[in-house]
């Protein structure tokens, strides 16, 4: 259950809005847009064939609408005053960052820009319709999560249970210490197939490499020296940039020879509340 929303500004103003808190100057009348957004379906048809073939989907952006109440004392502010100091934080344009908490202990953050402002003016009830657009659709958690492993020779799988319920991307460092050519990284999600990234590159004792899978931010650097270089031709054409998928995921990372520490760090994604 939701029991407050926060809102930021890109200048670090902040609005807290209590679900719960009834003598505050602003009250929480209605929140829309935080269900699964509409997903936009790709197909092709054949000739002779009945029905259609899938291609692919994408989620749409999600459009959160907040409607405000506002109550003034009428001895130190009024439904003016109340409406100024919303502005701060929601005039059309802006960019705004909301952040959710729930009662079961989540708490997830968005950002968005402000579509509209609105007011209902002559009303013994006075409210405030805000509209706020976010083009990346999902909210995320305000920590990351670490899982710190080593490179195997063998089959040995490790599990990792995502919470998220949307697939997320990884940021995967290797903290090379010793000569190594190639290696592969082996994700089987919870659907049971196999997904492969291979990665061939000279890389020496002292060596860092982190490979990020988050769409569009995808890349391989090589910081050797102090020196950051994108090493990206020694990721595979036909590898599968990996992404975590809700529930059971197991994660191996071949490489012959002495085991070789690294790290997977991702972010629970949620695609609703």
């Amino acid at each position: 259950m939701l029991t407050m929303v926060e809102a930021r500004t890109i200048q670090g103003d902040l609005l807290s809005l209590p679900l719960s808190d009834q003598a505050s100057s602003f009250t929480v009348d209605d929140i829309d847009g935080l269900d699964p957004v509409k997903a936009t379906l790709v197909s092709s048809s054949f000739a002779r064939l009945d029905g259609q073939q899938y291609q692919s989907s994408r989620r749409e952006a999600r459009n959160i609408k907040l409607r405000l109440g506002l109550d003034p004392d009428y001895v130190t502010e009024s439904v003016r005053d109340l409406r100024a100091r919303l502005y701060t934080y929601f005039m059309p344009k802006s960019q705004v960052s909301l952040r959710f908490y729930m009662s079961e202990g989540l708490t997830v953050e968005i950002v968005g820009r402000v579509e509209s402002f609105e007011t209902t003016l002559f009303t013994k009830e006075p409210s405030v319709d805000i509209s706020i657009m976010c083009f990346d659709p999902d909210f995320y958690e305000l920590t990351s999560e670490l899982m710190n492993e080593n490179t195997t020779s063998t089959t040995a799988e490790t599990l990792h249970v995502y919470e998220g319920n949307v697939e997320t991307g990884i940021i995967f460092t290797l903290n090379v210490d010793r000569t190594l050519t190639e290696f592969t990284i082996y994700h089987r999600p919870p659907d049971d197939s196999m997904r492969t990234l291979d990665f061939a590159g000279d890389l020496l004792a002292g060596d860092t490499l982190v490979i990020n899978t988050i769409p569009g931010s995808k890349g391989a650097t090589r910081t050797r020296a102090s020196t950051s270089s994108s090493v990206l031709y020694g990721v595979s054409p036909q590898a599968s940039w990996i992404e975590l998928m809700p529930g059971d995921n197991y994660i191996r990372v071949y490489a012959i020879g002495a085991a070789i520490p690294f790290t997977i760090a991702y972010t629970n994604k949620y695609g609703g509340l």
